[in-house]
């Protein structure tokens, strides 16, 4: 697992045209390959074929895109979305810069990193609105921010993933090429549980919660959040923006696939609003998709990731202006970025239109009195 982001393009483009065998023959010009409708929706003749790939294996922070397509959403927009999971060997905005997809789920700094390379990614769609990065340490350790990671071992999963670590690091004085070890982290806290670093990457939505679902072998009880020291990314003024929805210019310049655009968002995003209004629900669905994380572990997770989601004040997946000038300030003051990307790496105007249809069928875009649930704790996270 230990490849930068800067893997060979070949290797991924090997896997992106694997996917793109296994997507109904689908035309890389227009996307738009007839399918039979679905049953019971009579107003579509047809349905279009689209495939998104995601950032990483089937787990509730993509419920929303698992919830569009189980409940129907995506059908009901005359589309027949096929869900490519991530993992270490796929890297989404390189398969979908590769046009072996319609649509990447993916991180705004590592997918403009793509971008600077010259690949013509665009953000449709800005679900998360808030970051989720924690880097974590035992509450024994002294690392209580992140100006104290001088001189320590430091874990990152790399991927790309280390690069709002790095800029944060950075801004604090600390110089994560010369002055810490960077370990490569594997996607669990295992490192850290052994203290084999002194400090290991983690998202609120997940490797937190593992933490917290493993026994202290000295008590025989869960950890408790006391026995951590969780420095918020976010919270030392590092806030970046993390899940959206990215698709490619030149597929988006032809009408009709700007028209499949607004039709996946507006699906996506019914989806997103069924995992905000029935939480046990949507677990039921990311579980039934294969997550290999138990029932209690995807609970955590999708009411940590439904408060990245929700609000949306402006109406979910509109990009917030001045987060978005942040995310790529910090990446360029950083130089994760050669320079800004432009007002062209992202457009409003698709989810603003799904949006607008939303609103009249009734349907809450902005989730203004969400309320998050308490949710307990379960060993192993079953």
């Amino acid at each position: 697992m230990a490849r930068s982001l800067r893997r060979t393009f070949a290797a991924v483009a090997g896997v992106a045209t694997a996917l793109s065998l296994a997507s109904c023959g689908m035309s890389e010009d227009t996307g738009s390959a007839a399918a039979p409708a679905a049953s019971g929706n009579a107003k579509c003749e047809t349905r279009t074929p689209v495939r998104l790939v995601l950032q990483w294996v089937a787990q509730a922070q993509f419920a929303g895109y698992y919830a569009a397509k189980d409940k129907g959403y995506y059908a009901d927009e005359c589309l027949d979305v096929t869900i490519q999971e991530g993992g270490v060997n796929i890297v989404p905005q390189q398969v979908l810069s590769a046009g072996n997809a319609e649509f990447a789920v993916s991180h705004v700094t590592k997918t403009m990193v793509t971008r600077e390379q010259g690949a013509d990614l665009v953000n449709i769609g800005q679900v998360f609105q808030r970051g989720a990065y924690l880097q974590v340490a035992w509450a024994d350790s002294g690392i209580k921010q992140l100006s104290d990671l001088r001189g320590k071992k430091v874990g990152s999963w790399g991927f790309g993933n280390e690069l709002v670590l790095f800029a944060a690091m950075k801004g604090a004085g600390v110089d994560p090429a010369k002055d810490v070890k960077i370990v490569q982290q594997p996607f669990d806290m295992s490192l850290l549980l052994k203290r084999e670093v002194d400090a290991a990457q983690a998202k609120t939505y997940n490797e937190y919660a593992q933490l917290l679902e493993t026994v202290n072998p000295k008590t025989g009880k869960l950890y408790q959040p006391e026995d951590f020291s969780a420095i918020s990314l976010q919270d030392a003024g590092y806030t970046s923006l993390e899940d959206g929805v990215y698709a490619r210019e030149s597929w988006l310049a032809k009408e009709e696939n700007k028209d499949v655009a607004v039709r996946f968002l507006k699906a996506t995003y019914k989806g997103w609003g069924y995992c905000r209004d029935d939480l046990a629900g949507c677990v039921d669905v990311v579980l039934d998709n294969g997550s290999a994380l138990g029932k209690g572990h995807q609970t955590w997770m999708l009411n940590e990731v439904n408060k990245l989601v929700w609000p949306s004040p402006d109406g979910i997946g509109v990009v917030d202006p001045k987060a978005w000038a942040q995310t790529i300030k910090i990446a360029v003051d950083a130089k994760v970025l050669k320079a800004d990307p432009g007002e062209g790496a992202y457009r409003t105007d698709l989810t603003e239109k799904a949006d607008e249809e939303l609103r009249a069928e009734g349907f809450d875009v902005t989730g203004e009195k969400f309320e998050p649930q308490t949710v307990e704790v379960t060993a192993g996270g079953k």
